[in-house]
């Protein structure tokens, strides 16, 4: 008997699946990593003098902030590979478009938020799929939104170079209504949401997930034992006078 009872995917694929996501979260975070993107010693100043905090806890919630804009990425996995499992011929590529199903001539782009592309990539994204459209004038393309303003699947209506430009098959999907496409089953979505929160606890009762560990507070206090004249060597370690830099 089905313990997640999701006609559209099995328990195992699912657990599986949730599985593969889970293990791809990052719990420990070094000096190295966190100062990986550059880190800004000036902000990381206002933010400590404005707010009239601690500069330990504001490191503490730039890690939680890396690591949450790492996780993030791994949710976009969660979201684009379930459809594997998902009916016959969904696959995702390497490259190209995120979710495609050859025999239906689906091409998906998928996007977390209705608001995450700015003008530009919008356009570059739309004309992309025109370009699909006329090389495959059967193809069907679609952003796909996990979550959009409404639940809808309609033509994509957008304002290139001034002028407004709509195509039936460049459409704007909510992931309900896709979903529903792929599985023939109205509450797809609603139904694994429901069950998302009994899956997780499941995987994560039965792996040996690390607890979260940083060492950049201890690193940096290895450089000096003043937290935000570290940061500032750090930063500036290339910079003309900063070997003799003092807060």
């Amino acid at each position: 008997m089905s313990k997640y009872s999701l006609g559209f995917i099995s328990d195992k694929d699912l657990y599986q699946h949730i599985q593969q996501t889970v293990e791809k979260y990052r719990f420990q975070v070094d000096l190295a990593a966190f100062n990986k993107n550059l880190i800004d010693p000036i902000k990381l100043t206002f933010d400590t003098k404005v707010y009239q905090r601690e500069i330990a806890d504001v490191i503490s919630d730039e890690v939680l902030r890396q690591l949450d804009k790492s996780n993030n990425n791994h949710i976009g996995y969660f979201h684009q590979n379930i459809f594997h499992y998902l009916g016959d011929g969904w696959f995702v590529p390497e490259k190209g478009y995120d979710i495609v199903h050859l025999d239906k001539q689906i091409y998906v782009e998928m996007k977390n938020k209705h608001n995450t592309m700015n003008s530009s990539s919008a356009q570059k994204t739309y004309m992309r799929m025109q370009n699909t459209i006329l090389q495959n004038p059967n193809a069907c393309c679609m952003l796909v939104e996990i979550i959009a303003k409404d639940s809808q699947n309609i033509p994509w209506a957008m304002s290139l170079d001034g002028q407004h430009v709509s195509h039936e098959k460049i459409r704007r999907v909510s992931i309900d209504k896709f979903y529903e496409l792929v599985t023939g089953q109205q509450y797809a979505f609603r139904d694994l949401c429901q069950v998302l929160p009994i899956v997780i606890e499941d995987v994560v009762a039965n792996m040996n997930t690390q607890t979260g560990y940083n060492t950049v507070l201890a690193e940096l206090y290895n450089i000096s034992p003043h937290i935000l004249q570290s940061l500032y060597q750090l930063a500036f370690a290339r910079y003309e006078g900063f070997s003799k830099f003092h807060l």
